[in-house]
């Protein structure tokens, strides 16, 4: 056998080999994402009571029922399995990465996770009661207002799920930091696009209201100075331990 026929049948079983994990990854990820799934909606009677905090919502039909349910369920379990994903996602790619980069991506995962439920908690406990009592106060003002379940949990995931993303910018920066992709000087040159994606984000995710966007954007622009913050302890501590590694 030629080198070149070994080196083509190195490929094709490296090939093989990659999507095999990868076939492993997405399994483990559905069969631990439709676990969680199971678990809350067996649970989702308990779930319900802290979701809607009493307030009186109306179902429009039977299937409602099932998707207001069933998008609960989905919404939490996609949440919950976010750390054990991202484990997944860093044995596939572990391989292509360095000792440092391996390491270094490891040790993130469960502050992402972290970051990801404070976000959930600040959209849910400060943001969303916030701006739907605002809009709520203005409504009753004139008319009387019935809200369906399918609205009040639509409105929920759109002030809450966001910020949990949100949440983990520092983090990510960070960790870009880390493996070299970007620097501080590099995140404070863009810091003026970043403050516009900000208020875009803010914008979307808020009734369009200032109230309601300010009281969001003040945080998103916080999280964004934050990740430069942590970009340049970061940045400092890489240059310290290079400098170290050709001092030895």
């Amino acid at each position: 056998m030629t080198e070149t026929q070994m080196s083509k049948k190195e490929q094709e079983q490296t090939l093989i080999e990659h999507v095999t994990d990868l076939r492993k990854a997405i399994i483990s990820s559905v069969v631990f994402f439709a676990v969680c799934f199971i678990g809350i909606l067996v649970s989702i009677n308990q779930v319900i009571p802290i979701l809607t905090s009493e307030n009186e919502l109306v179902m429009l039909g039977p299937l409602d029922v099932v998707r207001f349910y069933t998008g609960i369920a989905g919404s939490l379990s996609l949440g919950f399995s976010a750390p054990f994903i991202g484990y997944q996602i860093w044995k596939f790619v572990r391989p292509a990465l360095s000792k440092h980069e391996s390491k270094t991506a490891v040790s993130f995962i469960p502050w992402i996770f972290i970051s990801f439920v404070a976000g959930i908690c600040f959209g849910f406990f400060v943001i969303f009661p916030t701006v739907y009592g605002f809009l709520m106060n203005i409504g009753t003002n004139n008319f009387d207002m019935m809200i369906t379940a399918k609205e009040y949990f639509s409105f929920m995931l759109m002030t809450s799920i966001p910020l949990g993303f949100l949440f983990e910018v520092p983090l990510v920066l960070m960790f870009l930091t880390a493996i070299g992709l970007v620097t501080p000087a590099k995140l404070g040159e863009v810091r003026k696009y970043g403050y516009i994606l900000m208020a875009v984000i803010s914008a979307l995710i808020t009734p369009p209201d200032v109230i309601s966007q300010v009281i969001v954007l003040g945080p998103l622009i916080g999280l964004y100075e934050l990740g430069v913050m942590l970009s340049k302890v970061m940045y400092k501590r890489k240059l310290r331990a290079e400098n170290e590694g050709k001092a030895s």
